[in-house]
């Protein structure tokens, strides 16, 4: 039976949307991630609820295993207009080999973009308004209607992610991690044994798939040289900047792999 629906979880008392949260605890705290899964598409949430992905190089582990459940969850892909080429075609072929039926890809609209952005560089100058007009907005226009939502976050990631829970409460909406303890073994494992890895984005390990300026002044979100989940949290050091490319595009810096000079003139025109 469902918990809530969307428009319920969002009216209800503080004290009953935190009733709601520590039954779900409850519920799943043993759960592994596919059983989570499985549980929050077909039994709490059923059709009010959605996966957001960034289709990075690690996002087919969780695709995939919504896509064994129920191929026609809604995902939530945020498009920013500062993408890779690659990353929308990987988010094509995701789609077709999985048969996920109902992609869902979001950004900001015409009119702010030539309001607040219309030269395109709003990322150098301001990054967290950039962020706030191509990220926060159009995903708060998306959630509309859904009561709950799945991520691929992962506890490993940043240090302010290692203090998520599996089940959490954020702006009215149940939110589930069910990824949150794996690890980068975890990840390649399953891609193994599923045979996912042709599946997964390895052009060039190209492992950035935002704006140039999301991750921090000027640097990817996502880590260029690594793991397949790292993240940015400080500029490069010299060691790692030894492989990479450094780019400049309208008075930032990006860095990319030095295996990823087929992709670069792409970057350096948009």
């Amino acid at each position: 039976m469902a918990f809530v629906t969307a428009i319920a979880l969002q009216h209800e008392t503080h004290s009953r949307r935190e009733d709601t949260l520590a039954s779900l605890r409850a519920r799943t705290e043993a759960m592994a991630a596919p059983e989570l899964l499985a549980f929050a598409l077909k039994e709490a949430f059923p059709g009010k609820i959605a996966v957001i992905s960034s289709f990075a190089a690690e996002s087919v582990v969780l695709l995939h295993q919504v896509a064994e459940i129920d191929p026609s969850t809604p995902v939530l892909f945020l498009n920013t207009h500062k993408l890779f080429g690659e990353t929308l075609r990987y988010r094509d072929r995701l789609q077709e080999v999985l048969g996920l039926s109902d992609i869902r890809a979001i950004g900001p609209r015409p009119d702010d973009r030539a309001r607040l952005d219309p030269e395109g560089t709003l990322w150098s100058r301001d990054p967290d308004a950039c962020c706030h007009f191509r990220k926060v907005v159009p995903l708060s226009r998306a959630v509309t209607g859904f009561a709950a939502l799945i991520t691929g976050r992962k506890r490993f990631q940043t240090s302010a992610r290692s203090r998520m829970e599996k089940v959490e409460l954020a702006d009215g909406r149940i939110r589930f991690n069910p990824l949150i303890d794996w690890n980068l073994d975890d990840i390649m494992h399953y891609v193994e044994k599923h045979n996912l890895a042709e599946r997964r984005l390895s052009l060039h390990r190209l492992h950035t798939v935002h704006a140039p300026g999301c991750g921090g002044r000027g640097l990817p979100r996502r880590a260029l040289g690594g793991s397949a989940e790292g993240r940015v949290r400080h500029p490069l050091g010299p060691r790692r900047r030894r492989n990479l490319i450094r780019l400049h595009k309208g008075g930032g810096v990006c860095y990319m792999p030095l295996r990823s000079r087929a992709v670069v003139a792409e970057w350096q025109t948009r």
